[in-house]
């Protein structure tokens, strides 16, 4: 039940019988009227811009149509209990507490239901995320974007929309010939005694190219390892698949899966690249000119060259891009271009990039591509994942890593679990830099959010448990002729929100506004289950051990709620704590 769409509903249903009577003008379209929550201070329930938005047209100030308009919304409302006008035209409408019981029947009885927009047309959705390249392990720069993606994509099945998620693999081109050489020198070390030559900077130096090797020594006894020219093509791919047995593993640690994993060296061998650039041809988005120096980069050093090029300033980048360099080989952005194409072909309405921050700038190249590719400027939507600073007793925080100039998702898993690491991570809005503070993380307060709510969720097991009823069924009564109290109503209000809550991050992919929205509602509980201790009339078991039906569907519809939150961004909640 959102409870905003139905007043915007009932709303309309009385402008159009003031419209049909002579006594209002109505616009071609009743769009952007709005219902909202006002601040507290206003002690009502809901507020609308009715008055404003139709004001002009009606040629009248907004706060005289607010009246005219309060009193027949009065009339048409048996639940409003108060109404009122301020300034500069809002109407604010206060309920009596039966509509809050009816609320909560409604919420009760759609359960499984509550929060989903029913009335948005269901798209199918393409989200790429993580696509690290598959020559090593997963770092903390790579877990906020990881964790991102798969709450989008969660948000959107929530919603009921089709979500496929996948990883790009990099595995072509020169950081594959580099990694592969370091996976063949560790197994000369290994086999041979050879030093590896750590002063190489072309080289992976991380300890973990040593489980590699003996992974691949233990399962390929017969290969032998003399000659790394004849043998390069075999190592390139059981190297690979140790490192994306590896990631996947992270991933996994995570809570992470994903649906396939598409390879770029597949997209070359089977000439989608140059499908791709035929299609440009054909288009007469390319042309073969030259690129100045990149910013950054020394001009007379630069040397200006013959190169395909793709006019991507004629889909808003800021420069024109290079397809394939002068001696004939395929850029990277080639390569990208095609996989785009490979997403368009397979028909879903959108495509989700997650980009980390090093990534940013990369925008606008892929988005005209996939603009010019589709025909359509809507089609890709890129979101950033910016960079994670790791705190320690209010000081940057490194943990021990085995040798390789990054930190481990499984070593941040290990200091701190899971569950902090996929809330926290989520704490802040994905293009702002995020500060992981471990202390914060372990400490059992508010000032730990995953803590606060997960204990909000415990405090209300904990009634269930007396009553030995469990939390996790559905809860049934008879009867709801009852009424909550300005207090309980103050979280009803809260809980109205939440399908709210979810439009706007679905629509927005916006997972940070799920947690945010979960510790406000936990902090909203944890007040007024703290009222208990002074007032007996507060309290949800009395002193025979029993609790009243509107207590029981008060805790059962804020159980619920943080369920179905949690869920979303896959994080646990303890029923003991």
């Amino acid at each position: 039940m959102n409870i905003f769409e139905k007043y915007i509903e009932k709303i309309n249903e009385v402008l159009i019988d003031l419209s049909k009577n002579g006594n209002l003008i109505l616009p071609d379209k009743l769009e952007g009227i709005t219902a909202e929550i006002p601040p507290e201070k206003f002690d009502c329930d809901i507020s609308t811009n009715v008055a404003m938005f139709l004001a002009k047209i009606n040629n009248k100030s907004p706060i005289d149509l607010a009246d005219i308009l309060a009193e027949a919304f009065k009339k048409n409302d048996k639940h409003i209990e108060d109404i009122s006008v301020v300034k500069p035209g809002f109407i604010n409408i206060k309920f009596k507490s039966i509509f809050w019981t009816k609320f909560t029947e409604e919420i009760i009885k759609n359960s499984k239901s509550f929060g989903i927009n029913t009335k948005e047309k269901k798209k199918s959705y393409l989200i790429e995320f993580v696509s690290a390249n598959p020559t090593g392990p997963l770092h903390v720069g790579h877990c906020r974007g990881a964790i991102l993606g798969d709450v989008i994509a969660n948000i959107l099945l929530f919603n009921k929309h089709k979500v496929t998620k996948e990883y790009y693999v990099n595995d072509y081109g020169n950081q594959i010939t580099n990694f592969t050489k370091s996976v063949y020198l560790r197994i000369r070390e290994i086999s041979f005694n050879e030093p590896f030559p750590l002063d190489n900077e072309d080289l992976y130096p991380g300890d973990y190219l040593i489980d590699f090797a003996k992974n691949i020594l233990k399962s390929h006894e017969n290969i032998n390892f003399e000659n790394f020219d004849n043998i390069s093509e075999k190592l390139t791919t059981l190297s690979i698949e140790e490192a994306l047995k590896l990631i996947k593993s992270n991933l996994k640690s995570l809570g992470i899966s994903h649906d396939n994993f598409v390879s770029e060296k597949n997209l070359v061998t089977n000439q989608e690249v140059e499908k791709v650039i035929d299609f440009l041809k054909k288009n007469k988005f390319v042309y073969t000119g030259k690129i100045k120096a990149p910013a950054g980069e020394d001009d007379k050093k630069w040397v200006e060259r013959e190169q395909l090029l793709f006019r991507s300033t004629d889909f808003g980048d800021d420069k024109d891009r290079a397809l394939q360099k002068s001696d004939g080989a395929w850029t990277y952005f080639a390569s990208d271009v095609a996989y785009h194409k490979n997403k368009i072909d397979r028909k879903f309405d959108y495509l989700i990039n997650i980009l980390g921050a090093d990534h940013a700038g990369y925008i606008k190249r892929i988005s005209s591509s996939v603009e010019a590719l589709s025909n359509s400027k809507d089609k890709l939507i890129c979101k950033v994942s910016q960079l994670v600073k790791l705190i320690k007793n209010k000081k940057p925080f490194k943990m021990s890593k085995r040798k390789g100039d990054y930190i481990t998702v499984d070593d941040l898993i290990k200091e701190v679990g899971k569950d902090a690491t996929r809330f926290i991570m989520l704490n802040r809005s994905s293009d702002v830099e995020l500060d992981f503070d471990f202390d914060n993380v372990i400490e059992k307060s508010k000032d730990n959010p995953l803590y606060y709510v997960q204990y909000c969720y415990a405090r209300i097991a904990s009634v269930f448990r007396h009553i030995e009823k469990d939390i996790k069924l559905d809860v049934k009564i008879n009867d709801y002729n009852f009424l909550y109290s300005k207090d309980e109503i103050n979280i009803l209000k809260k809980i109205s929100e939440w399908p709210k809550c979810i439009d706007i991050s679905s629509r927005k992919l916006e997972p940070h506004r799920i947690p945010t929205y979960l510790y406000e509602l936990s902090s909203l509980f944890h007040s007024y289950w703290n009222l208990g201790k002074d007032d007996p009339e507060k309290r949800f078991i009395n002193e025979q051990k029993q609790i009243r039906d509107d207590k029981l569907i008060f805790l059962k519809v804020i159980s619920n709620v943080i369920k179905s939150g949690m869920d979303i961004v896959s994080v646990s909640l303890p029923e003991k704590m």
